[in-house]
């Protein structure tokens, strides 16, 4: 197989043409930066959170080839296999404002002044937390709420918290709130949570963490001086329905970070996730998509991983034809 092998170069005032640019510095952006670097395509990952959110995973269990590694650890091996091709693969911190589709078929990617342009697009932004908006979050956030268990369990050292949700993310939560807090509390709205079976195990087997279920968060509590001090419960649990707590974590899913795909008219589903085929491809020729943005069913580091690779793939393949 021939591969590409077309350098960046300027074409008029700060404009640098790439084969690849992606959008995205977590361990899906690496990979497929690997992989593009790999086949010999000038490639240029952009991203504000080099690493993404599983660096703040306290332990990753489920990622083939390691039976055991930290979220920063597998973003920091990807990453140093990327840049194993740095003759091909550029990374760049920063924060992309805008993307548009050229009347010549290449991509520009704005970087608020700066930009560059690129023949495919690889989006693989990722995705933010699901927010609690009930009453008393926005003013308790970083004052007690908080949506980071291994950023911030620490500070609640011998502290009564709880975490809401019934993620496999709440139970690994959970996990690492109890190696600092006396108590930890999971609070979801169904019957039983719906984690990976060893953590369901590890949480059952974890005196310090005890399950309300069939509950939901009503409002959050507290003073300018305390910060948060308890929060409304929808049914009572041990005879109230407010409960003490000194610390509140939200584990209660994530929202796609689709809106400048949106904007190239890539088409996403009711969940405004970006829809892909079996080869990354979005209705958008050149615009691939990979990870949490995406719209498959089962969302690990692993499977977005491999929809990077494809999507790399399919970015070579789209180049020579």
């Amino acid at each position: 197989m021939g591969f590409t092998n077309v350098q960046a170069h300027k074409i008029k005032g700060d404009f640098r043409m790439y084969d690849v640019i992606i959008i995205g510095a977590g361990v899906v952006g690496y990979a497929t930066a690997m992989y593009a670097g790999r086949m010999g395509m000038k490639s240029l990952v952009i991203g504000a959170e080099p690493g993404g959110t599983i660096t703040k995973t306290n332990m990753v269990e489920n990622y083939p080839g390691f039976k055991k590694l930290t979220g920063q650890e597998l973003a920091d091996n990807l990453r140093e296999h990327a840049l194993d091709y740095k003759e091909f693969v550029e990374l760049k911190d920063s924060m992309v404002t805008k993307i548009q589709k050229k009347d010549d078929g290449n991509f520009s990617v704005s970087m608020g002044e700066n930009v560059v342009e690129g023949k495919t697009v690889i989006y693989a932004t990722g995705s933010k937390w699901r927010e609690l908006q009930v009453p008393g979050h926005d003013d308790y956030l970083n004052k007690g709420v908080h949506y980071c268990a291994l950023c911030d369990g620490f500070f609640y050292r011998k502290k009564i918290t709880a975490v809401v949700g019934g993620s496999d993310s709440a139970a690994k939560d959970a996990l690492v709130l109890a190696e600092h807090a006396d108590k930890v509390y999971i609070i979801y709205r169904k019957e039983s949570i719906r984690a990976e079976p060893p953590n369901i195990k590890r949480v059952n087997d974890n005196p310090k963490i005890e399950i309300i279920n069939n509950t939901n968060v009503l409002e959050m509590k507290g003073d300018n001086v305390k910060g948060l001090t308890s929060v409304k419960l929808d049914k009572e649990f041990n005879g109230s329905d407010e409960l003490a707590l000194d610390g509140l974590f939200i584990a209660i899913g994530h929202l796609p970070l689709s809106d400048l795909a949106k904007e190239v008219g890539v088409v996403l589903n009711k969940k405004n996730e970006i829809m892909i085929n079996r080869k990354s491809e979005t209705n958008v020729p050149g615009f691939f998509a990979a990870g949490d943005v995406a719209d498959t069913h089962f969302k690990q580091a692993i499977t977005g991983v491999a929809e990077g690779v494809l999507a790399a793939y399919g970015a070579y393949e789209y180049i020579n034809q």
